[in-house]
């Protein structure tokens, strides 16, 4: 994915963005010594433990462990891939990415053309959606839904014709294999055995996904007349990925002011619906059930999410998934509630007979999450004898242990005692090992772990770094990736630790480079260069000694060569040296 943006391209991208000035707009820093501090906008926390350094153009959080430089960051908060990162931060600069000729031969996962090519697809369902022959038919099934010419531009709904090549022949009217490849991948086309090839959509009112950016990854078709099914969904590609992508959440964010409150329904025309009643702050997932990352998304871009269902039993328990998913994503400040609509309706039906009016006093009295989740619990465990009582804690206590939240865990501990009349101490108890915030892992800071992390943190350090290539041949874990490093500094010394960084994206030894870049030292700025030098000379001396060890024992078995000789008596001195150096 890398190999097709030029590498010195993202070098300048970074040098370029503040990380700093990136992050504030995000996420308000307060100025902590010589770092910026802020609450994790990762985990839930009260005091702040995210800390970025403008010097090393990095964040760390000391609470969940997150790190990064300003690409990590977009692609963490932003939930956006490699490609789109680069692209974000482009943007932000007024920059156009360049891209490697031949730099790769396998696709990349968001090719150049590819949201040009859905971009043609929309533009050619709007353009039926008025010209086809069919065309009066389909506006008068529009009608009948109660959707204005307004509501169809907004969402840009159009329609797919009956027939089996009209897109194709739009897209690729003569047979470019290449460009029909593509159609392929990204399911505008099937192709079945025989290699016949034909429009996905046909005779379908069309709904056009779009990411985050507006740009149109999907589609939805809803079928016109009886046919099966009454909803197709484009299968996932390298655009579009049904759980992490929520239908009219560009749309919504596109409203003025703050986006205050998401609802989440179960289809299309839902929330086409509720936009044509002005109700223009609903999303639908996409034939899946909501997701972790659609919680995550929703909770980034709002702090009240309420999730609308259906009243029968595939609607509670699509709730009930819904709530499961959230818990990891309960921080202190958000909200999330559920509504069940009456049998037989559904926003659409429900807001053409009562009106908005009505149907926003249903979201206002929505169940709160701690007052659901115990009428579902209940429902499957019985508080009134034992074993459910023991039943109902265990898996009460398992579900609440995954809330960051202290707040929320604390609410619902206290419910929970409440319920089983136990004392709130002993119910607190059973969900104690629930985390306030999840630790990191440790790592111990080896002496090449150390040489490593210091030239990571302090690239000048390259300035007094000895050469020693002699090294690279040496059996020492870790020593080519800080020879590495060193060569890289030499041959661009104005490199930065978030440059160093990119360097190694998507390559094994970027995790480690990661968690040293993000290492707390105790070592004073003035002690850095000579502790540098130390702990490489230390890494040297140890080569140096077991290259010693291993000839002093064939010494003893009178095995050396007369070379072998000269080498362990340079060796013995070189050892002696306040500054050993390898010997030749």
């Amino acid at each position: 994915m890398a190999g097709q943006i030029p590498r010195q391209f993202i070098d300048e991208l970074l040098a370029r963005t503040d990380i700093v000035e990136l992050i504030d707009q995000r996420v308000p820093l307060k100025k902590a010594g010589r770092n910026y501090a802020a609450c994790c906008p990762f985990h839930s926390e009260k005091s702040p433990s995210f800390t970025v350094s403008p010097d090393k153009q990095f964040y760390h959080c000391f609470g969940c462990g997150a790190h990064g430089n300003a690409i990590s960051f977009m692609m963490e908060f932003e939930q956006l891939e490699f490609v789109e990162a680069i692209e974000e931060l482009a943007q932000l600069h007024h920059l156009d990415v360049p891209r490697e000729q031949g730099a790769a031969k396998v696709r990349p996962a968001a090719h150049a053309d590819d949201y040009t090519l859905m971009q043609q697809a929309a533009a050619f369902y709007q353009q039926q959606l008025t010209q086809h022959p069919d065309a009066q038919k389909v506006r008068q099934y529009i009608a009948k839904r109660g959707l204005s010419e307004k509501t169809v531009a907004d969402f840009a709904i159009g329609y797919a014709p009956d027939g089996w090549d009209n897109l194709l022949k739009q897209l690729s009217p003569v047979n470019n294999r290449t460009l029909r490849d593509q159609l392929v991948e990204l399911r505008l086309i099937n192709r079945n055995d025989n290699g016949r090839e034909y429009d996905f959509f046909r005779d379908r009112l069309m709904f056009p996904i779009r990411d985050k950016r507006g740009r149109v990854i999907a589609f939805g078709g809803r079928v016109l007349g009886d046919g099966t099914p009454k909803y197709l969904n484009s299968p996932e590609s390298r655009l579009f990925h049904k759980g992490r992508e929520l239908y009219g959440l560009f749309e919504a964010r596109q409203q003025p002011g703050h986006l205050e409150q998401v609802l989440v329904v179960e289809g299309y025309m839902d929330v086409v619906a509720l936009a044509e009643h002005d109700i223009r702050f609903a999303v639908a997932c996409l034939g899946t059930a909501t997701t972790s990352d659609h919680m995550h998304t929703l909770f980034r871009y709002t702090p009240k999410v309420v999730c609308c269902y259906d009243g029968d039993r595939a609607g509670r328990d699509a709730a009930w998934r819904a709530l499961q998913n959230a818990l990891p994503q309960l921080k202190d400040g958000v909200e999330l509630n559920f509504v069940f609509l009456p049998d037989g309706e559904d926003p659409d039906t429900l807001v053409q007979k009562e009106g908005k009016d009505a149907f926003l006093q249903r979201i206002a009295a929505a169940t709160p999450l701690n007052q659901y989740f115990f009428e579902h619990l209940i429902q499957e465990f019985d508080p009134a004898t034992d074993a459910g009582k023991s039943a109902l804690s265990v898996k009460a206590a398992e579900l609440i242990k995954q809330i960051p939240s202290e707040f929320y865990r604390d609410s619902l501990s206290d419910k929970l005692a409440n319920l089983l009349g136990k004392p709130r101490e002993r119910t607190k108890a059973a969900v104690k090992r629930a985390p306030n915030r999840i630790k990191p892992a440790t790592m111990k800071i080896t002496p090449m772990r150390r040489a490593i992390g210091l030239l990571l943190q302090y690239p000048h350090l390259v300035k007094v770094m000895p050469d020693a290539p002699e090294l690279a041949d040496a059996d020492i874990p870790g020593i080519n990736l800080l020879l590495a490093i060193q060569q890289r500094l030499q041959q661009e010394p104005e490199l930065t630790t978030a440059q160093l960084l990119e360097q190694w994206r998507d390559l094994p030894e970027h995790s480690i480079l990661m968690t040293l870049a993000a290492w707390e030292h105790q070592i004073e700025p003035e002690q850095l260069s000579q502790e540098f030098i130390d702990t490489f000379y230390f890494i040297e001396d140890q080569y140096l000694q077991k290259q010693l060890d291993e000839l002093a024992l064939r010494a003893k078995l009178n095995q050396l060569s007369k070379a072998e000789w000269h080498k362990y008596n340079l060796l013995l001195q070189a050892l002696k040296s306040k500054k050993p150096k390898l010997a030749t």
